[in-house]
């Protein structure tokens, strides 16, 4: 697989300048998993739904903030949870795969992170962000970062980031 880039002002709107053209296309359906960033990429991406069509390659997201969200709507085990904290690579996997489940999806991104300005630990400071990204082809990747600025600025660096990792890992050559 390529590797992935670090992402730059305007990601989003190449994201969906690129998912609009795969829409006359053989489209694949998504769905997206935003978790300890308060459904971000549901607020950032509205705009993907703006384009005529979306319809026929964006099936739902989910939005589970809190760990009983995440283990009710999309599957993320408790013992995930309490072993490991929402904020994991473990938590991330379950989280991609329960909403590509959950959705019936080709592809689901999960987020979980640490935006702050509270919540933070040695072990994960503000900025911490783990992502997850999985195929129904049984394809799948994770990566955690660790973004610079305030609550709004590590959220926006995710959001791209999430996209970039989408159309970077899975659609960028399909």
């Amino acid at each position: 697989m390529a590797s992935l880039s670090r992402p730059k002002r305007g990601d989003n709107d190449r994201f969906r300048i690129n998912a609009a053209k795969r829409e006359g296309g053989p489209g694949a359906e998504g769905a997206r998993c935003d978790g300890d960033h308060g459904g971000i990429l549901h607020r950032r991406l509205k705009a993907i739904t703006d384009i005529a069509g979306s319809s026929a390659w964006f099936e739902r997201g989910f939005v589970t903030y809190s760990n009983e969200a995440k283990s009710q709507m999309i599957g993320v085990s408790e013992a995930t949870l309490r072993e490991n904290g929402a904020v994991s690579e473990p938590v991330v996997v379950e989280m991609a795969i329960g909403a590509l489940r959950a959705a019936r999806a080709d592809y689901a991104i999960s987020v979980s992170g640490v935006a702050g300005p509270d919540g933070a630990s040695d072990e994960k400071p503000v900025g911490t962000v783990w992502f997850g990204v999985a195929s129904v082809s049984g394809q799948g990747v994770t990566r955690r970062e660790c973004f610079a600025g305030d609550r709004e600025a590590v959220r926006r660096q995710a959001t791209a980031y999430a996209l970039n990792l989408l159309w970077q890992q899975f659609l960028q050559n399909t």
